[in-house]
């Protein structure tokens, strides 16, 4: 009887990680988020292209291995500008000035995901944990402006992490199991049944 009742716990954490994993696989929405993102002018007298702007260095926390993050980005003016995520090296070439523009064009950049040729103002990332920059460009004869930018974000586990998940979960229910209703002794009734 007491071993039946020690069962238990292995059977909680067993459907505990089944609930994580399920969780995992239908994947979990942040909600979208706006932001007002002013947009980089491209005037007549950028001869040699529309000048980018550019954040920051961004550096996602190392936990992020753990996961899958996907970022869809959404903006209004898409015929006037476009946004994209650049690996954080990129600022060895084109550092930002003070007011965050370089003096490169969008041919100066490699892109991750989004960038000039992006022309319905939509596109998704898949997020790792590697550092990067987003940038930002006007479309020809773009002036200065502001537009309303949607980030949604959508979380899960890392594949791996869920192919784990899953086993744990096989594992502790199924000695859950064995450890309330012995195989053996369920057999040995049958038997003599």
């Amino acid at each position: 009887m007491m071993v039946r009742l020690l069962s238990v716990l292995p059977g909680i954490v067993g459907v505990i990680c089944a609930l994580l994993l399920l969780g995992s696989l239908f994947g979990v929405g942040l909600g979208e988020e706006r932001s007002t993102v002013p947009m980089v002018p491209c005037l007549d007298d950028d001869l040699d292209g529309c000048l980018v702007g550019m954040t920051p260095e961004i550096s996602p926390p190392m936990i992020f291995i753990l996961l899958d993050i996907q970022l869809t980005f959404e903006w209004e003016k898409f015929e006037e500008s476009w946004i994209g995520v650049v690996p954080s090296s990129s600022a060895e070439n084109c550092p930002p000035h003070d007011n965050g523009l370089t003096d490169c064009t969008a041919e100066d950049f490699t892109f991750v995901a989004g960038g000039d040729s992006i022309t319905n103002g939509k596109f998704t990332w898949d997020m790792g944990n590697e550092d990067y920059r987003f940038v930002s460009g006007g479309r020809e004869g773009t002036d200065l402006d502001d537009q309303l930018t949607y980030i949604s974000t959508e979380v899960s586990f890392n594949p791996i992490i869920e192919i784990m998940l899953f086993v744990v979960s096989l594992l502790l229910l199924a000695g859950a199991g064995e450890m309330a209703f012995p195989l053996k002794k369920l057999w040995k009734k049958f038997r003599d049944a």
